[in-house]
């Protein structure tokens, strides 16, 4: 088995049919597709053992719920391929996604990681396709931060290299699991690729945590992102990964009023100058620099109040 396609499922009976239509027509045959029910209340789990019933290469898995971590989880357990990629079940694959993949990993099992476009809320307004260009890493650090990898640390559009699953579980009972999980994930992989081939959908979901993370999702999002700038060791420079997480600091604030975790880097104008940002983030981190982190969150707050109800 080269490759296991893990499909977290719970409540998506209007949207699973598609998500495992775009896999099942694939005309990469040397796969298995793990469907993991999480105890969903509706009709899902049993569109789950329909498809087991009618074809070979359906696994599926019944368990309480958990969340979709611990579905995710449940089916690395069970996964027995190579390689292990992700779906969520309202989203969907591109036609020749996975033959295109699987090839060039073959042609360079050198790879840990193999990340491929997304197209970024399908079906809405907003919709795009985001690329990453056709590049190999093999510094995770140079990803991170000159790949920019902190804004697209979606589990999805990934395919994995199975051993990096040996000592890694994606962390549960957080919101924005990815963000929280990659990072530990790049700490035992070698060398990444990015490509403009293949296409994960990622479909417009207006009450989804992206767009409604709440107090408790900006909680762990800025949990996660200042864990990750204190294993690379960027507290004490700036960097652009540090003003984008000074943002996310600034919404978490305004929505918990907890009080701020971001450590403060000692910095220059000069080096503030020559980082190419915009003049608004510039100038968040030249008051940073003036009045602190909490006094900075409170004037946020101030200027901002409808951010409070995040």
């Amino acid at each position: 088995m080269n490759l296991s396609v893990i499909v977290p499922v719970y409540r998506v009976e209007d949207t699973l049919q598609r998500c495992v239509d775009s896999v099942l027509c694939q005309t990469y045959a040397d796969y298995e597709l793990i469907l993991v029910d999480d105890g969903s209340p509706d009709g899902s789990g049993a569109i789950c053992d329909e498809y087991a019933s009618h074809h070979s290469h359906v696994r599926v898995i019944h368990k309480e719920n958990g969340g979709l971590s611990s579905a995710r989880n449940a089916g690395i357990e069970m996964a027995q391929g190579e390689y292990i990629t992700f779906i969520d079940s309202d989203d969907f694959i591109g036609e020749n996604t996975l033959p295109v993949l699987m090839a060039r990993l073959e042609a360079h099992p050198d790879y840990d990681i193999l990340e491929y476009p997304v197209y970024w809320h399908h079906g809405g307004k907003d919709a795009v396709v985001m690329k990453f260009g056709v590049n190999t890493y093999d510094d995770m650090r140079e990803y991170w931060l000159r790949g920019k990898a902190y804004n697209h640390s979606y589990a999805c559009n990934k395919v994995f290299v199975r051993r990096l699953f040996d000592h890694v579980r994606f962390v549960e009972g957080r919101k924005f699991e990815d963000v929280h999980t990659l990072p530990l994930l790049l700490e035992y992989a070698r060398r990444i690729c990015t490509t403009e081939e293949g296409v994960y959908y990622y479909t417009s979901n207006p009450n989804g945590i992206t767009n409604n993370p709440g107090a408790d999702g900006l909680r762990d999002l800025l949990e996660a992102h200042v864990n990750q700038l204190r294993r690379l060791g960027l507290t004490d420079h700036l960097t652009e990964y540090y003003a984008h997480v000074l943002n996310v600091q600034l919404d978490a604030y305004s929505a918990t009023r907890d009080a701020p975790i971001l450590p403060t880097p000692p910095v220059t104008s000069s080096s503030i100058r020559g980082l190419g940002m915009g003049v608004k983030t510039q100038a968040k981190l030249r008051m940073l620099q003036l009045i602190g982190i909490k006094n900075l969150c409170k004037l946020h707050r101030l200027i901002h109040p409808s951010r409070s109800h995040l």
